[in-house]
């Protein structure tokens, strides 16, 4: 089978940094794009200084969070607060599909690098902008910096969950503001190629992180407006985890022949006959008292693999609740090429990270390439690109203009 991914031959210039770019930028790579990455000379992408961390060849930290998003990339060192490193990020555009940023909205205009500037060397760029409350000068939030944990928050998600008596938690499924906000850029950057290619016209593309995490976490607006506030008491059923001999277990309850089936299950087929228990709600109002107790004195003498081989097999949403290590050793993720290994810099055991999630029946899985070094393309790519000669870049570098390798 011939190894032609869909987005072959499409071109992206992204000046990227920490994930919700990057894991976009990656998830375009893994489809076949040829993924140019900008970073400063000095440092290069934050998410190189995250922890943990491995290092390069020569010494510098190469943190978690870049090993996350950066496969199959090139990185060109340029300094961007020079107006020639500016001018050489302009000079390349033109040969690229996509221009990517996700800088806090209004600093790549300041950059001189903004939709505005790339359009008028490229009418035809699709230009993709993530930032933490998008571009429009109307919202109050538009200059605020932005991660994860803070879109998450601001988008309710924190409080719908809380339980009662305890604090919000944050960054507790990870970056759901980054990788969301990844995704939907994604889906706007396929959406605008495909628009460019049937009305012959480039455009911007705005994703704000709070929007995308607003999206996600849909059941907190949705269920708002139906007069709900909040998860706890919210009457949508049993939504939980309990303990069995040897771990934990998911169990999702919130139909009410299913709370019949889960009450014979555990040996308990006259809760269903209780008054307190007559309801959904009634099911949230008494978990501490009556079911929890109930769910974990039938499942504290069975693994958890036992018991969801019973409740799966009733009929019952149920699964384990892995630690780190199970999933590390998870079968299903081995047979979907979920978890890559990859031997950066001077790891002394394999890094795992994520693999791609989007399978074809039509076009094979290609081998990630390991994350770039910083600059570790930048001579290749600047002569490739602008036919710059061997005494030009040292002379850029020199000078500051471009650097490491």
């Amino acid at each position: 089978m011939e190894k032609v991914r869909p987005l072959e031959g499409v071109r992206v210039l992204a000046v990227e940094q920490m994930a919700a770019l990057p894991f976009a930028t990656q998830l375009m790579a893994r489809l076949g794009a040829d993924v140019v990455k900008v970073e400063h000379p000095s440092g290069g992408d934050s998410g190189r200084g995250s922890l943990p961390a491995v290092h390069d060849p020569e010494g510098r930290s190469v943190g978690a969070t870049f090993l996350r998003n950066n496969l199959n990339k090139r990185s060109v060192a340029i300094d961007l607060k020079k107006p020639e490193g500016v001018d050489l990020v302009l000079r390349m555009a033109p040969g690229f599909d996509v221009f990517g940023e996700n800088f806090r909205a209004g600093t790549a205009e300041r950059l001189g690098i903004g939709y505005e500037e790339v359009r008028r060397v490229h009418p035809a760029v699709i230009y993709l902008s993530v930032s933490g409350f998008g571009q429009d000068p109307a919202s109050p939030y538009r200059d605020m910096g932005a991660y994860a944990s803070v879109v998450e928050g601001m988008s309710g998600i924190y409080e719908f969950k809380r339980a009662p008596g305890r604090s919000p938690t944050a960054n507790p499924v990870g970056a759901l503001g980054d990788i969301s906000s990844a995704l939907f850029g994604t889906i706007g950057v396929l959406s605008a190629l495909r628009h460019r290619d049937r009305a012959g016209v480039g455009q911007q593309i705005d994703v704000a992180m709070l929007d995308a995490t607003v999206a996600m976490t849909d059941i907190v607006t949705n269920f708002q407006s139906m007069g709900l506030e909040r998860e706890w008491g919210s009457g949508t059923g049993i939504v939980d985890t309990f303990g069995a001999s040897d771990g934990y277990f998911v169990l999702q309850c919130v139909r009410e022949h299913h709370f019949s089936v889960l009450c014979a299950e555990i040996g308990r087929p006259d809760l269903v006959s209780d008054e307190r228990l007559a309801s959904r709600s009634g099911w949230q109002d008494h978990m501490s008292d009556i079911l929890r107790p109930a769910i974990e004195s039938w499942a504290e003498n069975l693994t958890v693999a036992e018991v969801v081989d019973v409740l799966s097999g009733a009929g019952l949403a149920c699964g384990p609740s892995l630690t780190a290590s199970q999933v590390v050793a998870d079968e299903h993720l081995m047979v979907r090429k979920m978890l890559v290994e990859t031997l950066p810099g001077d790891a002394k055991a394999p890094v795992l990270v994520p693999g791609n999630p989007v399978k074809f029946s039509a076009v094979p899985e290609v081998d990630d390439v390991r994350v770039p070094w910083l600059g570790e393309h930048t001579e290749s790519v600047l002569a490739d690109e602008l036919g710059l000669e061997v005494d030009e870049l040292k002379d850029l570098r020199a000078r500051g203009v471009i650097g490491a390798t």
